[in-house]
């Protein structure tokens, strides 16, 4: 599978994984030492600790460079007036009668929960290149889907103050 991501995506993959690589993984082997040194492994609570985070940071390491390996770029340049990664979407829901603000982001930046859709995701490949006053029609399984009109489209532009996923 190839995500979709940005240049700047990339770029801030390559930081944390030389930040990860270069400063955490000498400091976190160091700290696996000393708590081997506590004594009996069985039993060394601070060992445990030690070794549970350097797999952490060695399996996000291992995702990381999985991630920038098989990553397809794509432009965050807007075309026209239509729905383009990082625009700002404000959609009506007819069913529900509410009114809902998505950002459309890549899968490195996506968090539903605070409004973060990812271009991949359902909605996001939907809302794709439509324009305001459309009608978006989301399948979510074979038996159920639903209506969202395109209220407003705020154009926006990858300035890094989203975040990356941390796992």
């Amino acid at each position: 599978m190839h995500n979709k991501l940005t240049k700047k995506d990339i770029e801030l993959m390559q930081q944390e994984l030389e930040y990860r690589r270069m400063t955490l993984q000498p400091k976190l082997l160091e700290e696996v030492k000393a708590a081997r040194a506590f004594g009996d492994l069985s039993e060394n609570f601070e060992y445990k600790a030690a070794k549970q985070e350097k797999n952490r940071n060695d399996s996000r390491i291992r995702y990381l460079e999985n991630m920038i390996r098989t990553a397809r770029i794509v432009e965050e340049k807007p075309r026209g007036d239509g729905v383009a990664l990082y625009d700002k979407i404000t959609v009506f829901l007819p069913e529900d009668n509410e009114t809902e603000e998505f950002q459309i982001v890549t899968t490195m930046r996506k968090d539903p929960l605070h409004g973060l859709i990812s271009l991949e995701s359902p909605v996001g490949k939907a809302l794709m290149g439509k324009k305001v006053g459309d009608i978006v029609h989301i399948q979510v399984d074979e038996k159920y889907g639903y209506d969202m009109v395109i209220r407003a489209i705020e154009k926006g532009q990858d300035d890094g103050a989203i975040p990356l996923n941390s796992y």
